[in-house]
């Protein structure tokens, strides 16, 4: 298709989407079909969450509008991916009214990207590479299914999740001019110019938001561009640009499952850890929030067209992929996740080292005590262990032979103490002014080895503890 002809299909999306969006939002919200302020929300009042339908309508009516040559040709092959669209839309749509369960909504979304794969809409190589269709089915729906919920999880500020797709989505559209992919370009542009009718509405303050029905087929219809891109492309490199394209949701996603594997949470368990609640946390408005990830969307859009073109430079591939981490390396520090922080710390300032250290004392203290075949010798390790750790003095009451023991390790006012426990007669006390070598051990797994090791070591016939 020439150029005019394309323009033309930007311009009519996004007439069509700035016309509609506005009546469809008012006959929504007397209808009451609105989001509601709530705990991981930042708007104050109900707003309607409708702006799928004139995103979808805008899109599917500038595709049957566009003008096709005859025969068609690779760009009329942009009709095979309107069924798959379709069901993906209708299952944000159906979610967005009956709250449909998790299952359900991935059911539908594995249907979806099933369609697609049936109408073309494929990963059938990667790099030059052929692949069989058993694995390149499960690697489509996959990656169908990771853009898909990346784009709908990042829909959490005014503005965010449709401005994130259509930076994805220029990109797409500039790369497939660059290296004349036409399907791609005619099937990028017309959503190019529905996202910027619909943005005028969105973006901060919000009067529609986009819903699941909106964020689903951003995400869907992105990663199907993806898909497209990749089929065409005979290098790693080049098939690296999907990825760059859409790195700010993509991201998003992989910091949020990297963060909760850190802490121990459930991988898909709800927080306020994602990128735009960072940036609100740092004291940014919505406003400021959006423009910020904007600005790194349109650099992941930058290196995503840099990448795919292929010049005669050598090293051109590397150096554009070694600029895109070193920006994302940037970004993701200016986040600041203590999850992060804390396991580089770990990794690689000595703290994986430090805390060797400290499981290895506590071991050796628990092989010690456990050794022991009386209190006396068990009080004996315990002493022998605060006196290597620096405490100031250890303290016990026992009710075997009514022992009251003490051993006072440094005349030093103490700065913190700890109570032991037993049981409810007896306990160990423990001062300290600090803790040896700046690489204290954790008192809570010290109380429990304490614990652990007394209850079955006490001694039943040689109770002569001696206070010290």
């Amino acid at each position: 298709m020439n150029p005019a002809d394309l323009w033309l299909a930007l311009g009519r999306a996004f007439l069509i989407a700035f016309v509609l969006t506005p009546i469809v939002r008012d006959i929504f919200r007397a209808y009451n079909v609105v989001d509601r302020p709530g705990k991981r929300k930042v708007h104050a009042y109900p707003i309607p969450r409708v702006g799928g339908i004139p995103i979808m309508a805008a899109y599917v009516s500038t595709i049957l509008l566009l003008k096709f040559p005859d025969p068609p040709g690779p760009a009329g092959e942009v009709l095979s991916i309107l069924p798959a669209a379709t069901a993906i839309f209708l299952t944000g749509l159906i979610d967005d009214f009956f709250d449909l369960s998790p299952k359900v909504k991935l059911a539908g979304q594995i249907v979806a990207a099933s369609l697609a794969w049936a109408y073309g809409i494929r990963l059938e190589s990667l790099a030059g590479i052929a692949l069989p269709g058993w694995v390149g089915f499960p690697l489509s729906v996959i990656w169908l299914l990771f853009t898909t919920n990346a784009l709908n999880l990042i829909d959490g500020l005014d503005g965010l999740c449709a401005g994130m797709g259509f930076f994805a989505t220029l990109a797409f559209f500039v790369a497939a001019r660059i290296e004349d992919i036409p399907m791609l370009a005619v099937a990028a542009i017309p959503l190019a110019g529905a996202l910027l009718g619909f943005l005028l509405y969105n973006f901060n303050p919000a009067t529609v938001f986009l819903g699941d029905s909106g964020a689903l087929l951003i995400g869907f219809l992105a990663g199907c561009y993806g898909l497209v891109w990749a089929s065409h492309e005979t290098t790693f490199a080049s098939s690296l640009v999907p990825f760059l394209a859409m790195a700010v949701p993509l991201l998003d996603v992989l910091l949020s499952i990297a963060r909760r594997s850190v802490k121990g949470q459930p991988v898909f368990q709800a927080d306020r850890g994602h990128t735009h609640h960072r940036l609100l946390n740092r004291g940014l408005s919505v406003r400021q929030s959006a423009l910020v990830l904007y600005g790194f969307a349109f650099t992941g859009g930058l290196f995503a067209v840099l990448l795919g073109y292929k010049p005669v430079l050598g090293g051109y591939h590397l150096a554009v992929v070694l600029g895109f981490c070193i920006a994302c390396w940037a970004g993701i520090r200016q986040l600041r996740y203590a999850e992060f922080e804390v396991a580089g710390n770990l990794l690689f300032k000595g703290g994986f080292r430090r805390e060797v250290a400290r499981e290895l004392k506590l071991r050796e203290l628990g092989e010690r005590l456990d050794a022991a075949q009386n209190t006396v010798q068990w009080w004996d390790a315990l002493c022998a262990f605060g006196r290597a750790e620096g405490w100031s003095r250890v303290s016990a009451e026992l009710v075997a032979g009514n022992d009251s023991l003490e051993l006072v390790l440094a005349a030093v006012p103490p700065e913190w103490s700890l109570s032991i426990r037993l049981d409810d007669l007896q306990s160990v006390q423990i001062e300290s002014a600090s803790q040896a070598g700046g690489n204290p051990v954790d008192l809570t797994e010290l109380t429990a080895l304490v614990r652990r090791t007394f209850s079955s070591h006490q001694s039943t016939g040689n109770s002569d503890s001696r206070a010290r």
